[in-house]
């Protein structure tokens, strides 16, 4: 293919970096600055994490398009995740770009997931253009930071013409670009000067017909399904006659009722569309990511989009408790299925698979965050669903049993380096390096099963009293290294249905870690309590003080119980045995054993 034509008023960017690095923050001064909102419009901040658990997390969950225009030309931006979790989004965005921006913390440096971003934007042969942001933090290196990103450079291979890459300082927050640390600029457009310049404008092929590459899906009440993406070849009219070519092969006719491209974070109607430009086509039934929209007269199929393998797996059921039907609107295990299928039609990271009977799923991704916030995303919609602990996906390599390794970097205070060290060891972690710069922080690198991470977030920030910082990237797949000891804990079931009394709490609190506070409604085979010893122990805490000739049971002596913490549903994945699963409702998490019935459970 001759990609010689390009198209000068356009540019097509991705923003890349680690959670918290400040892309979004970025974004928002990029469209203010462009005169994208007039003076006195009222925006919100970070205007492109408008997911309401984006907002509530901040972090970025889905890749999103905006657009600017810059003394004539308009620059098409793509925010991405910055967590591995998310990797199949940054894959789709990177696809539709021609150059990225790396954010870089000027304290923090680049970190994993940093590292799992700018390998993916150097696979694709991206221009980079490096911002080390954050520059007026009282702890910022900016210049050692740069050494460790053209380390990382080298580290992942990149040619001489990546490592030539420009370099600017900012302050996000502020809205700041500078040339070097001591520059006098007091706004953002060296970035946009820089991006106009060094990234290439889209290059096409003026002999091939229309061609486009769907790498985002969208539903629109009034217009139905719509495909979004990005023109390789040609262009296209409204109410064209185009077909869209699937994984099949096979071109399917398709009309196209609506042509929209971005401008700022709305969309607007438009005539025509030109090569390069980011588009969102409407009047097509059926479309997945990777497939390519074409012309009738010549249907010529693009490479498809790739992802990389799923790395865990859990399995989603209908909920069967005694309290089943009382919170949700959708409990029905078609309603379920459904969901998860338009889920992975938005998702490709994600694969949905039929389970051992007609209620259960197999639901598969890239990590237990990626489907912790599925649950919760489902679960706000009104579904109400159980779901097991996640299972790591190993595969058969030549013969022999391999599982992930995850390449792990933990960031904490150096007098708790013991017990972090004996914990990770306990999972089969190995320690294969160790950076003390004598700040009172260590940084440790360790080579760790995907499995010996699985619940360890929660004991970890317990160890470190919430100081310590931990991030992974799965690095490949290995041998398998043995088998992991369980939790060490038991667990205190409720052997009845009833509510909680606190007399009966404040007596089974010496036996454990309680979950449930008083008033609350629990069955048989509901879990309240993490038990001191590593057996279960089947419990009342429903029990009444018993009634005496002197006294009511209602009057107790002034019971005091211990706070407890409250039941997040990441928490809840992350404690639960391979014979346990949570139940997720509007309004409740529950944990419970898989079989309710004591005796059975024996």
């Amino acid at each position: 293919m001759h990609r010689t034509a390009k198209t000068e008023k356009l540019r097509n960017i991705a923003i890349i970096a680690h959670v918290d690095h400040g892309k979004t923050t970025l974004v928002d001064f990029m469209l203010r600055q462009s005169g994208t909102f007039r003076a006195n419009e009222d925006v919100n901040e970070r205007v492109m994490d408008s997911m309401d658990l984006e907002r509530e997390r901040g972090i970025t969950i889905a890749s999103k398009n905006c657009s600017v225009f810059w003394k004539g030309i308009k620059i098409n931006i793509i925010d991405t995740p910055g967590h591995a979790d998310f990797g199949g989004e940054v894959e789709r965005g990177l696809k539709m770009v021609d150059g990225a921006i790396l954010l870089v913390d000027a304290s923090e440096g680049p970190l994993p997931q940093t590292r799992f971003v700018l390998n993916k934007a150097l696979e694709d042969n991206l221009k980079i253009i490096v911002v080390i942001n954050k520059i007026d933090r009282k702890d910022a290196r900016p210049q050692e930071v740069l050494n460790e990103v053209y380390s990382l450079f080298i580290d992942l291979d990149a040619n001489e013409d990546q490592i030539e890459f420009t370099v600017l300082y900012a302050i996000g927050r502020d809205g700041i670009v500078k040339k070097s640390l001591d520059g006098e600029e007091s706004d953002i457009s060296t970035l946009f000067d820089a991006i106009v310049s060094e990234v290439p404008p889209p290059r096409y092929d003026p002999s091939e017909p229309f061609q486009m590459l769907v790498t985002n899906l969208s539903y629109s009440d009034y217009m139905g399904r719509l495909a979004i993406g990005r023109i390789w070849n040609g262009s296209a009219l409204k109410n064209d006659s185009l077909v869209c070519v699937g994984a099949d092969g096979i071109p399917r006719p398709l009309k196209v009722t609506g042509l929209q491209g971005f401008s700022g974070i709305q969309v607007r109607e438009v005539d025509a569309v030109i090569p390069g430009d980011i588009v969102i086509l409407s009047g097509i039934d059926r479309v997945e990511i990777g497939d390519t929209i074409c012309t009738a007269a010549s249907p010529k199929a693009l490479p498809r989009i790739t992802v990389d393998e799923p790395t865990v797996a859990m399995r989603f059921m209908c909920n069967t408790s005694p309290f089943s039907g009382r919170d949700g609107k959708y409990v029905q295990s078609r309603m379920i299925l459904e969901r998860l299928k338009k889920e992975c039609l938005l998702n490709v990271a994600l694969r949905v698979e039929p389970g051992d009977n007609a209620q259960t799923f197999i639901v598969k991704g890239r990590g237990e965050f990626q489907m912790a916030i599925l649950v919760e995303t489902m679960r706000r919609e009104g579904f109400e669903i159980s779901v097991s602990r996640p299972q790591v996906i190993t595969k058969d390599i030549e013969g022999v049993r391999c599982e992930p390794i995850e390449h792990l970097y933990v960031d904490i205070q150096d007098d708790f380096t013991g017990v972090v060290t004996e914990k990770l060891s306990r999972r089969l972690g190995r320690l294969i390096n160790m950076v003390n710069h004598g700040t009172g922080r260590v940084r440790l690198e360790f080579s760790i099963p995907s499995r010996g991470l699985i619940g360890y977030r929660s004991e970890f920030l317990t160890d470190t009293k919430g100081t310590g910082l931990m991030n992974a990237y799965v690095q490949g797949y290995e041998p398998y290294r043995g088998d992991l000891k369980g939790r060490n804990a038991g667990t205190l079931v409720a052997d009845r249905t009833g509510k909680t009394v606190p007399y009966a709490l404040f007596h089974l609190e010496p036996r454990g870690l309680l979950f449930v506070e008083p008033g609350v409604e629990v069955y048989e085979g509901m879990i309240i309590g993490e038990h001191n010893r590593s057996n279960d122990l089947n419990v009342n805490p429903c029990k009444e003080k018993k009634l005496t000739n002197l006294r009511s049971s209602g009057h107790d002596e002034n019971i005091i119980l211990s706070p407890i913490l409250p039941m997040t549903l990441e928490r809840a994945i992350e404690f639960i045995g391979d014979d346990e699963q949570v139940e997720v409702t509007p309004k409740t998490i529950r944990l419970r054993k898989n079989i309710l019935q004591a005796n059975l459970r024996k």
